[in-house]
């Protein structure tokens, strides 16, 4: 099969490597891809929002399946213009379709479906510009801290938690009024705030139905102890040590099965991936949110774990026959280390020169934020590199992880050295 990954980060590097392994895969394309897709598979320079450059791809490398990486083509509904379009129509697209994306692209929407099927998570009210004094109004009934979130996709960074209700109300201010994430914010979620530890758990479904990746925990502050700025995730962990048998069956009875057959009950047509970022508050899981696609960098520890051939598992999700296939997971514990640019997730320059990577052994490099100019690799995002690890526990995945990141270097290069200190 001719198989193309849409997409340019850690995720997309680590879902492109094990396509990459199959004996069904003939040809690999990856839009646009990074340093280190290039290294296993043909770069396109498509963006991945230009639906007409990806359908002349498609057609002319006769591509038979398409997974969509990032969220923002499957909101703006890529799907179904494949499923709209007489050309390609017949090719597999693995990720929802633009109704069902919804469930990410709008805070507002996925919590109205959480209530509608019962699914356990925040009480929470949504406002607009027009509804900003009973905003603050809402905001006096609840106890500190404060969880404001942007209704849009504002790239990981629209949820603000604030102790002080002043400063909650001027930030909702500024979100209506003064769009501080731009149409991202023009509706603004409020919610209770839930104290306990987070985690992601995966979920494949063909719409009827479904397969659970192992559960992964990533770590989205910039500074050590989770302080500092949120980022699009430093590093993660797979397996959560916490989510033991008993949470997990919890986990599948109130979340995951009622959200597969929800989506089927409301007409969301969903042949795909669902990352449920939930929260262990006591001994219950609550959803804080949904995402239409795999978490990065939760991708680099949770696909190098499955021992099952992708493809073969991605076909069955296109096909309707997720039932029929058994998913062969590696039980060792997966850990990576995402090393970012100075400034990042505030200003940061790209084009920085990446040496040692030669030098890694016994882990996996994943590019995130890379490019290759005048025959070198360079820094060209925030995130830029990753390194995955295997060990028995999570601690001795760490260790190895580490150790490899002290041979890479590019100037400003950080990473945060206490990954699993919460564990």
């Amino acid at each position: 099969m001719n198989i193309l990954v849409l997409g340019s980060g850690g995720r997309e590097h680590a879902i492109s490597l094990k396509i990459s392994q199959s004996p069904r895969t003939s040809k690999l394309f990856v839009a646009p891809g990074n340093a280190g897709t290039s290294q296993i598979a043909t770069n396109v320079e498509v963006g991945v929002n230009d639906f007409q450059a990806i359908k002349q791809l498609v057609l002319k490398e006769s591509v038979d399946l398409v997974i969509v990486g990032p969220e923002d083509p499957l909101v703006n509904g890529v799907h179904d213009f494949f499923l709209n379009d007489t050309e390609l129509k017949a090719v597999s697209v693995i990720g929802p379709e633009k109704a069902a994306a919804e469930l990410e692209g709008s805070k507002e929407f996925a919590k109205e479906f959480m209530m509608r099927h019962n699914i356990p998570t925040a009480a929470y009210q949504s406002f607009t510009e027009d509804t900003l004094e009973e905003g603050y109004a809402f905001l006096e009934t609840l106890t500190p801290p404060y969880v404001l979130k942007a209704d849009g996709l504002a790239a990981g960074k629209g949820v603000l938690i604030l102790q002080n209700i002043q400063e909650a109300k001027d930030e909702l201010k500024s979100m209506l009024l003064d769009s501080k994430f731009g149409n991202a914010s023009a509706t603004v979620v409020i919610e209770e705030f839930l104290d306990g530890i987070e985690l992601s758990c995966f979920v494949l479904t063909d719409g009827a139905n479904y397969k659970i990746l192992p559960t992964a925990k990533d770590y989205k502050r910039i500074g050590e102890g989770d302080t500092g700025l949120n980022t699009g995730g430093m590093g993660a962990i797979s397996p959560v040590p916490f989510a033991d048998s008993e949470f997990m069956d919890k986990i599948e009875r109130q979340i995951v099965k009622p959200t597969v057959d929800g989506l089927k009950k409301d007409n969301l047509p969903y042949i795909g991936f669902i990352f449920i970022g939930l929260i262990k508050v006591g001994n219950e899981p609550k959803v804080i949110e949904y995402n239409v696609r795999m978490g990065d960098p939760e991708t680099e520890v949770v696909i190098p774990r499955l021992k099952s051939d992708l493809v073969e598992v991605l076909m069955a999700m296109a096909n309707g026959t997720l039932d029929q296939v058994e998913l062969d997971i590696d039980n060792r514990a997966a850990t990576t280390v995402m090393a970012v640019s100075g400034g990042y997730p505030e200003a940061y320059e790209k084009g920085k020169v990446i040496t040692g990577t030669e030098n890694i052994r016994d882990s996996i490099v994943f590019h995130a934020g890379t490019k290759v100019s005048n025959g070198q690799v360079v820094t060209n995002g925030g995130r830029v590199i990753t390194i995955t690890s295997f060990g028995k526990d999570f601690k001795e995945a760490l260790q190895q992880s580490y150790q490899n990141m002290e041979k890479l270097h590019f100037d400003g290069m950080y990473y945060r050295k206490d990954l699993g200190f919460d564990l």
